[in-house]
C-alpha cells in the first residue's frame, strides 16, 4: 500500500518558501516534490482557505506564505489538507456479528485511538521546534 506523504511534502515546501523570498509557481512546486502542478494547485488552494498562503495570478505571480510560519503548527497543515487518514491500519468488517471480530475489533480501536491521539497532539508542536537549528536549503536545490 502506497503511503500519503502530502503531509511531508507540503511542510517541506512550506519551509523552503519560509527561506526564499517571493512567490513560487506551481510548476516550481511541483518538480520540487515530483509531482503534477495540478496537485500543487489542489493542496495550496486547502492552505490559502486557511490563511497560511495566498496566490497572485498573472507574469511573477505564483504561491507565497501568508503567515508567520513560526506560529503554524503541523497539525494545522494537516487539518489544511482535509485531515486525510493518519494510520493505513483498520479493522476487519467482514464479520460484523463474529463474536471474535467483535473482540479484536474492540481491543484494536482502543489502541488505534491512542496512537492517533499521540500523533495529533506530537503534530500539534510548531515547525521551527520539530526542525530544531537545521539550515534549510533552496527549493532550487531539487530537480535542478
Amino acid at each position: 500500500m502506497r503511503r500519503d506523504s502530502r503531509l511531508s511534502g507540503v511542510l517541506h515546501v512550506l519551509l523552503h518558501m519560509a527561506q526564499q523570498p517571493g512567490p513560487f509557481t506551481s510548476e516550481t512546486l511541483a518538480k520540487a516534490m515530483d509531482t503534477n502542478p495540478v496537485v500543487i494547485r489542489r493542496i495550496m488552494a486547502g492552505l490559502r482557505d486557511l490563511g497560511y498562503v495566498r496566490s497572485e495570478k498573472g507574469h511573477g505571480g505564483g504561491w507565497t506564505l501568508a503567515c508567520d510560519l513560526s506560529k503554524v503548527t503541523l497539525r494545522d497543515v494537516y487539518i489544511a489538507l482535509g485531515s486525510p487518514a493518519l494510520l493505513a491500519m483498520g479493522n476487519r468488517t467482514e464479520a460484523p456479528g463474529c463474536l471474535v471480530e467483535q473482540a479484536v475489533n474492540a481491543a484494536l480501536d482502543q489502541a488505534f485511538h491512542d496512537a492517533e491521539a499521540l500523533l495529533l497532539s506530537r503534530l500539534g508542536e510548531d515547525l521551527r521546534k520539530r526542525l530544531g537549528s537545521r539550515k534549510l536549503q533552496a527549493i532550487s536545490a531539487h530537480h535542478t
